[in-house]
């Protein structure tokens, strides 16, 4: 197939392509810049010139190809509403190309804010809907488009995707550890964090394009749960810092912005992603990763 993706040089994305490209698809991926095209240019992708609010280059490029990825979003925290609306103009723009051609539109959503307090399965629907949403409402808005003769599979990560490199949640944990001098949890740190080792994301990633039926939910979870005092304890031994409670109350100043995701109890199940596409995670745990040590060595240079 021809694979158009956007986000195939970012963290999951740049794991994604050399799956597509083992499969033997031919895979053109958008590219907001000269140095994003120069990744793409060497992982083996033709790079499209183009960022998501572009939608004229979307529109010709998922018109021209046998099946989308669209991995890409604008992690803005400071104007989320502005990010959905984004997002939510980039999955409208997909839905008007492949209209009528039964192509694959796989799109990342999370299984985060999902069924908060409770295990999200792929069976549970994202109570989410409007540009202003978060992800602006994307699976609600695909999974309308099946009667267009389109072929919508969303593709719910982890909070935590996990490996040397990463530059997400956890590496922001760290970098509040350092800067406080102490490794915090919320509470009692019985709340819990899903996480997914990188590989494993995409190597289901790539198995959702082949095999997916319409309007499916594919939790790319590898661990239903990590306690979140034990990430803060894993923190705490990387960087050699004493590891606290922190009062709910002061969650914010403690932690920033992170402190309100942090604070929640988040589970996911993969049960039926793990049947469905025999998939079975193989990669190291999220405290395995943070054992082996490359979070704090980034943080510390």
């Amino acid at each position: 197939m021809r694979v158009f993706i956007t986000g195939g040089s970012g963290w999951i994305g740049s794991a994604v392509v050399p799956e597509l490209l083992a499969a033997g698809h031919e895979v053109h991926g958008l590219a907001r810049s000269d140095e994003s095209a120069a990744r793409l240019r060497a992982a083996g992708v033709e790079p499209i010139v183009g960022g998501l609010g572009d939608r004229e280059v979307l529109r010709a490029s998922a018109a021209a190809s046998d099946a989308v990825i669209h991995l890409g979003y604008n992690h803005d925290f400071g104007d989320q509403a502005g990010a959905g609306r984004t997002e939510r103009g980039a999955i409208e723009t997909f839905g008007d190309a492949l209209a009528g051609t039964g192509a694959p539109l796989l799109f990342a959503s999370g299984v985060a804010f999902v069924a908060p307090g409770q295990v999200a399965t792929e069976e549970v629907l994202a109570p989410f809907a409007g540009p202003e949403a978060p992800r602006g409402g994307a699976e609600e808005l695909a999974f309308g488009f099946v009667d267009r003769g389109i072929h919508p599979v969303a593709v719910r990560f982890a909070p935590t995707v996990h490996g040397a490199g990463d530059h997400g949640f956890i590496a922001e944990l760290v970098r509040v550890a350092r800067e406080k001098g102490v490794s915090g949890y919320v509470g009692d740190g019985a709340g819990h964090w899903p996480a997914v080792y990188r590989g494993d994301a995409a190597r289901l990633v790539a198995r959702a394009l082949e095999n997916a039926s319409a309007a499916t939910i594919v939790h790319a979870v590898g661990e239903q749960g990590v306690r979140t005092r034990d990430i803060a304890e894993a923190i705490g031994a990387g960087l050699g810092l004493p590891v606290a409670s922190i009062d709910p109350d002061d969650v914010g100043e403690h932690f920033g912005w992170i402190g309100r995701i942090f604070a929640l109890d988040l589970q996911a199940s993969n049960e039926l992603t793990r049947r469905r596409f025999d998939w079975e995670p193989t990669g190291p745990t999220l405290l395995e990763d943070l054992a082996a040590g490359s979070y704090f060595a980034r943080a510390a240079a």
